[in-house]
């Protein structure tokens, strides 16, 4: 039997992003999944040969490179905060884009 697949997302808006794609890819986790008062870390799908951990987004990058989890969805900005080598980036996936805006008082 081939080892199960385990895919880290991080909580938040780059979940609510990464969920439809997911299901594009027929993978649908349990509804326990999608319960905010749940504490689980780790949650069943509809394939069993794959799970999703559901952690915040730093923790992503650490869980794939102790190999905890197989797979990790998160920003750029974290994948260049960790220097791990067990880290590659394959592919931008166009989900979580980000807004900088530089403000002033108007008296200045």
């Amino acid at each position: 039997m081939t080892r199960p697949l385990t895919f880290a997302i991080p909580k938040g808006r780059i979940l609510n992003e990464a969920l439809p794609l997911l299901a594009k890819a027929g993978i649908e986790p349990e509804a326990e999944f999608h319960d905010k008062k749940s504490r689980a870390l780790r949650f069943a799908t509809n394939r069993p040969d794959i799970s999703i951990i559901r952690v915040r987004a730093f923790d992503v990058a650490t869980f794939v490179a102790h190999g905890a989890a197989q797979i990790g969805i998160v920003g750029s900005d974290v994948v260049e905060e960790f220097d791990y080598s067990e880290l590659y980036a394959p592919v931008d996936l166009d989900i979580g884009h980000c807004r900088l805006s530089v403000a002033e008082p108007q008296d200045a």
